[in-house]
């Protein structure tokens, strides 16, 4: 139970590219607080003098996370309320924030939400893919064999799938995408949401592929959404799962994995996923 004599962190979501997305209750709670833990001080003042309010601010970023969590959770504990934003959209989605957030709930310092504008449900909800399932997996890793690896463990996930993704970086990772999740996979490719040269792009990997730098621009920031894999592949990761779980009835893991991938196709890494849930 929250401590009344307490302060309230406020998790504000605020816009992505419209300031007209800003929430009259977001106004009115970063009008009444103490301090705003802000990303970047610089945008979110100019975002408060375009409503007309000039709080005090703190900056509150990654490379000061930990530091600055324990000066908050200080003035919290005063009784002055704190609201934290990030640069755009809400919040700990791919944006600092957690550390700040688990301090306050273990200190019973109450924690409430601003619900605001995301990246992350827009595109979604844009994207003619199915959003009833869906995992988000934010900014995929930066070097090649990282991310490449990394995709080859979501090749047969079921579910729709959202990526963040730098300009200088899409192209690769949509190469990627195409060459581990298959061309004829569905891709809805949203481009500066909410902004003035927004864009949304749907179609195969391979077509959206082969637009990217040409009529689709290598400018703004980019939000993919990927279909799941169909239920054939989902019949394949359970004969894989089956071939496993005979051969290591016989043979180490190791063994069994190797001669599992080579029977079902099924890629190595995935086999070796299905070598660790087994174990587990």
């Amino acid at each position: 139970m929250a401590d009344e004599s307490q302060g309230v962190l406020y998790v504000v979501g605020t816009p992505i590219g419209n300031l007209e997305d800003l929430s009259a209750r977001a106004q009115r709670t970063l009008a009444t607080v103490d301090l705003v833990a802000a990303e970047d001080t610089r945008h979110t003042r100019g975002l408060l003098s375009n409503i007309g309010l000039k709080q005090t601010l703190i900056v509150y970023q990654q490379h000061n996370e930990s530091r600055q969590t324990e000066r908050l959770i200080d003035v919290l504990a005063e009784g002055k309320s704190v609201a934290l934003v990030s640069d755009a959209g809400t919040p700990l989605i791919s944006d600092p924030g957690l550390t700040l957030v688990a301090a306050a709930l273990d200190a019973g310092i109450e924690v409430v939400g601003i619900p605001g504008p995301s990246a992350l449900v827009t595109a979604l909800s844009i994207s003619g893919l199915p959003a009833e399932r869906f995992i988000f997996e934010g900014f995929l890793p930066r070097r090649a064999a990282a991310r490449r690896s990394h995709l080859e463990t979501l090749r047969h996930e079921p579910r729709t799938m959202v990526f963040y993704e730098a300009v200088h970086r899409v192209v690769d990772t949509v190469a990627d995408l195409k060459a581990i999740f298959g061309s004829d996979r569905r891709i809805a490719l949203a481009r500066e949401l909410t902004k003035l040269h927004e864009s949304l792009e749907s179609g195969t990997l391979a077509q959206i592929a082969a637009r990217l730098g040409d009529d689709i621009p290598l400018k703004g920031e980019f939000v993919l959404v990927v279909a799941g894999a169909s239920e054939a592949a989902g019949g394949d990761v359970a004969e894989a799962t089956r071939v496993f779980e005979i051969l290591h009835a016989e043979l180490p893991a190791t063994s069994a994995a190797k001669l599992t991938a080579k029977i079902t196709g099924i890629s190595r890494n995935e086999v070796y996923r299905l070598t660790r849930a087994c174990a587990d």
